[in-house]
């Protein structure tokens, strides 16, 4: 299966883009991507930005990580894996 996650990029130096996914900073090739600029909202995939989203989807698709690693949390918690 193949996942592509959300970011932000923070500041762009040449074909690289320093992005926040989830509070963590990562260097990802932005090549794909038309136009990219501090503040866009991207989907990441294989350490490169594969498309830029709109800041509903961003929030939307931030919600369901988020919620996915509080379940991943309480499996561990209770034994499940």
């Amino acid at each position: 299966m193949c996942l592509a996650i959300p970011g932000e990029i923070i500041d762009i130096k040449g074909n690289a883009a320093k992005v926040n996914i989830m509070g963590v900073e990562s260097e990802i090739n932005i090549q794909l991507i038309e136009s990219p600029k501090a503040g866009d909202y991207i989907l990441v995939h294989a350490g490169c930005a594969i498309q830029k989203i709109d800041t509903d989807y961003y929030d939307y698709l931030q919600e369901v990580f988020q919620s996915m690693l509080e379940v991943k949390k309480e499996n561990e918690q209770t034994g499940f894996n």
